[in-house]
């Protein structure tokens, strides 16, 4: 089969379905990208929120920042940084000390280089997802996955049940397209049944992650007593790290010499009012609270953390996982069933892991049509 006859599917437009998509289309293979937001980005989303004056504040909720370690990613994020898409955030780290009070470890990852995407951190997916030979569908949750072995392709449908086409290749990002916490989230079976595919079980496990929730905070002047643009918590039951979102390159600063940050509870506090409110979508009333708790205990630092002009909260349920399953693999590859799963759970928890496992299943599916290997 030629590449510009062969249809692939993508589930999921977080960085691993990005690339993936991206590379294919590169060599001519017809993308399909389906994803249930509202538009790409993953765990590198960017929140755009309107404040009561109309002002429009933009938050890197999910990954803060990148680093590389890999080559073959320094290559690929190198295309990027030429395209503008991303650039280095020169900023200073430390850890603050809960008990102590105060800062220490200053700049301890100094030596990493740490990347953002430019304006946003979704900026890289979203311009990956306007290449040429990928067409983007948003907002659309895939609902079922059926094998069609006259044809060996599959068939898409949507939650909502309408026929999202027939497809030679499925890349599966998400890492509940066969788990029970998909039942969890939409009160359906997940889209892949695996007592119809018992080969591809063992390719499937439920993913054990780690829940947290973002907080998004605005202020209307800079945080004085606050000497670097991100730290992590050391002590603290209920945070893990907060970073100044407006701080990094490229951000808009409004209203002027405001000051945006993004800080993250521990998974231990997220596990606990997971516990309590359930796997479903949370209320806004239990959002609100759990902001004010987490406020609390930001101005709690004794850092002199004034009343922001601006906070929400937002839950990452079941993003981040805790294990990997792809193995040497960097993904997992079915080639009887046409089918590759992807993402930062089958090589390590990171935007790299991603980028890596994503480029792995684009090679997996070019060395079916016989291109030569490497990208």
């Amino acid at each position: 089969m030629s590449a510009a006859a062969t249809n692939v599917a993508v589930i999921g437009a977080g960085i691993s379905g990005a690339v993936c998509a991206s590379l294919l289309a590169a060599r001519g293979v017809a993308v399909t990208l389906f994803d249930s937001g509202r538009g790409a980005g993953g765990r590198m989303a960017q929140r755009r929120e309107v404040m009561d004056d109309g002002t429009e504040l933009r938050f890197d909720h999910g990954a803060p920042y990148f680093t590389v370690s890999s080559d073959e990613v320094a290559r690929v994020v190198s295309g990027w940084e030429a395209r503008g898409l991303v650039a280095e955030w020169k900023a200073m780290f430390a850890c603050f000390d809960r008990e102590a009070g105060k800062f220490r470890d200053f700049d301890k990852e100094g030596t990493t280089k740490k990347y953002v995407g430019v304006p946003g951190m979704n900026s890289i997916c979203k311009s990956l997802c306007l290449e040429d030979g990928v067409v983007a569908r948003f907002g659309v949750t895939v609902g079922k996955m059926d094998w069609l072995q006259n044809g060996s392709s599959w068939s898409l449908t949507s939650l909502d049940g309408k026929d999202l086409g027939n497809f030679d290749y499925v890349v599966a990002t998400d890492k509940n397209v066969a788990s029970h916490k998909f039942s969890g989230l939409t009160g359906r079976p997940p889209p892949l049944d695996l007592s119809v595919f018992p080969n591809l079980s063992t390719m499937f496990q439920d993913i054990p992650v780690r829940p947290c929730f973002a907080l998004m905070l605005a202020f209307s002047e800079p945080l004085a007593m606050v000497p670097v643009q991100g730290f992590s918590f050391y002590n603290s039951d209920s945070l893990s790290w907060a970073f100044c979102d407006s701080s990094k390159p490229g951000r808009v600063c409004l209203p002027p010499n405001s000051q945006s940050w993004v800080l993250r509870s521990t998974a231990e506090y997220a596990s606990k009012v997971i516990n309590n409110m359930g796997p479903r979508k949370p209320s806004a009333d239990a959002l609100a609270k759990v902001a004010e708790d987490l406020f609390k205990e930001f101005q709690a630092t004794g850092l002199n953390i004034p009343q922001p002009i601006f906070i929400k909260a937002h839950r990452w349920g079941s993003a981040f996982p805790a294990i990997s399953i792809g193995g040497d693999d960097k993904c997992v590859w079915d080639k009887s069933m046409k089918l590759a799963v992807c993402g930062d759970f089958c090589t390590s928890p990171s935007v790299e892991g991603a980028v890596v496992s994503g480029m792995t299943g684009a090679s997996k599916i070019l060395g079916c049509l016989n291109f030569p290997s490497g990208l």
